[in-house]
């Protein structure tokens, strides 16, 4: 089969419009001195407004959020923290950072995201925080993770790096735990090209993320360059947070078409032997990422299907590895065998840039459709 498109479809690339240009250029041009912090100061307000937040601290990523709220909770050397064995190293890195270890326990079947009864189960007295990582847009068990962290007094935070527009009774993904985290990566639904954010309603946490932020200034130091602690510098550039306030204004419209494009990839989907990203009730996914896994009832080989799209031009993305199989350290909570270590065998990410067209769409799952005819 030729790809007879005009153009290799990337599985994801940002919207970009005159008016990231615009604001970005205006920050270029007259972003410096007194008005370096306008537009980073106007990108917070923006995004704690949007998800309903009482505080909001930019930064250069969603890794750099995530070290700097660990650390503003005390995790240190030989405390642990329990997460999704199936994850990006993104999450696992800031932890081994602070000297801590990470705990892995098995995902749930149908949303791919932290098992709720593994992590009590996991609990030891060394247990420090939680992490629920909102995988591909789709949500964690919060309501269940929520009451396990409160009965053990135990701090759940929420990594939604990938779940802009994802929304659990009413609250957005990020606004639900201890504190929350963002990225803002080209990949991601909006962007500031790299970029991160941290999120919160804990006055307490956020004064002390503020001050680590700032090489552990203080806001209300009044010596000049009189450090209180020794802090991070994982600051967002005036810049970039030019690109996000565009990127805000525009939000709604690119949530949408995310949305959009999940639901035509279902349309053509759904009767295969395949599991797509769920939506239970009660809640909106933000579909950052439409994946498919295969049914264990049939020969579903990830890397066949990936080597069908790129001779026809298409790219795809794998699904992540268990983080207990590659070299990052940290342990498996429990010796069994997990379905995080099957399942990223059977499942990919499809192509969902803003800008895919419903033809391009139609041609995705024509090749799907026709590898699965093979297996039969």
């Amino acid at each position: 089969m030729n790809n007879n498109l005009n153009r290799k479809i990337p599985y994801t690339k940002p919207s970009i419009s005159e008016l990231e240009i615009k604001y970005a250029t205006d920050a270029a041009a007259n972003g410096w001195g007194e008005n370096c912090y306008g537009y980073i100061t106007r990108f917070e307000e923006a995004f704690k407004n949007h998800l309903g937040v009482k505080y909001a601290i930019s930064t250069s990523s969603c890794t750099g959020a995530l070290h700097m709220g660990l650390s503003a909770l005390g995790i240190s050397q030989g405390d642990e923290v329990i997460m999704a064995d199936t994850n990006w190293i993104a999450t696992a890195a800031p932890i081994v950072h602070l000297g801590a270890i990470p705990v892995f326990v098995d995902i749930l079947r149908d949303t791919w995201c932290i098992d709720p009864s593994q992590v009590e189960a996991a609990i030891t007295p060394k247990t420090k925080a939680i992490i629920a990582v909102h995988l591909y847009g789709n949500l964690c068990d919060m309501n269940s993770l929520i009451e396990i962290g409160n009965r053990h007094n135990i701090p759940i935070i929420e990594d939604s790096a990938e779940a802009i527009g994802s929304v659990l009774n009413g609250k957005k993904a990020g606004s639900i735990g201890k504190f929350g985290t963002f990225s803002f990566h080209g990949t991601k639904t909006i962007t500031t090209g790299e970029g991160g954010i941290l999120v919160t309603n804990d006055a307490q946490l956020y004064n002390r993320v503020l001050t680590l932020s700032n090489h552990g200034r203080s806001i209300s130091q009044s010596k000049q360059f009189w450090p209180d602690m020794v802090g991070f510098k994982y600051k967002m550039s005036n810049i970039q947070a030019a690109i996000g306030c565009a990127q805000l204004e525009r939000i709604e419209e690119l949530i949408t078409k995310k949305r959009k494009t999940f639901h035509a990839y279902h349309s053509s989907l759904n009767n295969l032997p395949l599991a797509l990203n769920p939506e239970p009730k009660n809640s909106i996914n933000g579909y950052w990422m439409p994946t498919i896994v295969g049914d264990q009832s049939i020969d579903f080989d990830r890397d066949k299907l990936i080597r069908l799209f790129k001779e026809n031009n298409i790219d795809a993305r794998v699904f992540f590895w268990p983080l207990s199989m590659t070299p990052c350290p940290g342990r498996k909570a429990f010796d069994i065998n997990y379905y995080s270590s099957s399942v990223y065998k059977r499942a990919l990410n499809l192509p969902s840039p803003h800008d895919i067209s419903a033809s391009e769409i139609d041609y995705i799952c024509q090749i799907v459709h026709e590898y699965l005819n093979t297996l039969t």
